[in-house]
Parts: C-alpha cells; sequence; structure tokens
C-alpha cells in the first residue's frame, strides 16, 4: 500500500466519509482555502492509480468509491509507525502518549474497558 500525501489523504477523508461520490462532491466539502476542483480532479486520478479508489460511471459522470477503507488505511500506517518509532510495541506508544500528557486517565480507562470486553 503506497502511502499518500497530506493532499490525498485530505481528499480520501471526504471519500471516506461520503462512500460514493463524484468530484463535485469532494470539491464542494472542502474547506477554505477551497483546493482548484482541476487539482481535486488530479488528486481523485492519482488515488485511482494508487489503487485507493474504485471508478465506475453513472451517466456521464465519474462516482468513485474506496478500494481501500479507512481502517485499513489506519491500521497498515500506524503499524508501521509502532514498528519504527516504539520497537513495535503499542504499550510503549501508549506510554509515549500518556508522558507526554496526550492521554488523559479517563481515555486509558476507556480503552482498558474496551480491551477488556474484547477479550470476553
Amino acid at each position: 500500500m503506497e502511502r499518500l500525501t497530506p493532499q490525498e489523504e485530505n481528499i480520501m477523508l471526504y471519500v471516506w466519509q461520503l462512500g460514493e461520490c463524484a468530484i463535485k462532491d469532494v470539491h464542494e466539502k472542502l474547506q477554505e482555502p477551497k483546493l482548484p476542483y482541476t487539482t481535486v480532479a488530479s488528486v481523485f486520478n492519482n488515488l485511482e492509480n494508487k489503487g485507493y479508489l474504485n471508478k465506475s460511471y453513472s451517466g456521464i459522470i465519474k462516482v468513485f468509491t474506496p478500494k481501500i477503507s479507512e481502517a485499513a488505511y489506519k491500521r497498515h500506517f500506524l503499524s508501521g509507525v509502532v514498528k519504527s518509532y516504539f520497537d513495535n510495541s503499542y504499550k510503549e506508544l501508549v506510554s509515549f502518549f500518556a508522558k507526554e500528557h496526550k492521554i488523559s486517565t479517563e481515555e486509558l480507562e476507556e480503552i482498558i474497558r474496551l480491551i477488556e470486553k474484547k477479550q470476553k
């Protein structure tokens, strides 16, 4: 799976949110400053070439759907971060955020509840 540029990732977030869309659907949702429509269309072409999008037609309108789920993308690249920066340890990842005060006690307790629930 090829890494996305920040611009491609931003566009994919909208595609994942919409599920099925035309280029104009995403272009309309973009925050200011908006990218030109032609730039968004180029990003869609790049995403299709990288294997992230399926393209079909509804009449003359190109309709895109995600070929790779958001969860699969996150799982793939997060596991790379954990491997590269945290010695392949999710415990080290969580510890890092706890030490940096980026995760609260309540959030850690919720994570523990989720783990315990999944183990049952």
